[in-house]
């Protein structure tokens, strides 16, 4: 299989993506949106499964739910479980099948978006964003 040609809003599509998903996870309270950014990589690491390569399918949903655990009291494992996963669609992109067969591009896109988030969740999820009652909460409204 060869890796499918790429458009412009194959870039910027997943860039925009990444940048609104860390915008409205900017908005959840700790400790959810650690919980919870878990919970979401996890479930990535079963996205290939049947994906083009076999019985190494296997392999990354074992070291993405090791890695996903050890993200339920730590930001950095969830940024370097999502820079793997940006890894492992890099070679669904060129040699595997991509995510959604509808769209070629896919596995390409999600590398992109992983690869945005991941320094976001290395650097310790800070909030971008306060959420809209806590800022009239804190101007005494």
């Amino acid at each position: 299989m060869h890796p499918a040609p790429l458009a412009v809003m194959d870039y910027v599509g997943p860039a925009l993506g990444a940048l609104l998903f860390v915008a409205v996870m900017s908005l959840v309270v700790e400790p959810t949106r650690r919980t919870l950014n878990t919970i979401i990589l996890a479930g990535a690491s079963g996205v290939y499964l049947s994906g083009g390569f076999g019985l190494w399918e296997l392999t990354y949903p074992v070291i993405g739910a090791a890695i996903a655990f050890r993200g339920l009291r730590s930001y950095r494992f969830i940024g370097v479980g999502w820079l793997i996963h940006a890894c492992w669609d890099l070679a669904h992109h060129l040699w595997g099948n991509p995510i959604w067969p509808f769209m070629p591009s896919s596995a390409f896109g999600c590398m992109i978006f992983d690869s945005m988030i991941a320094p976001w969740f290395l650097a310790g999820a800070p909030s971008f964003l306060k959420r809209p009652h806590a800022a009239m909460r804190a101007a005494g409204a």
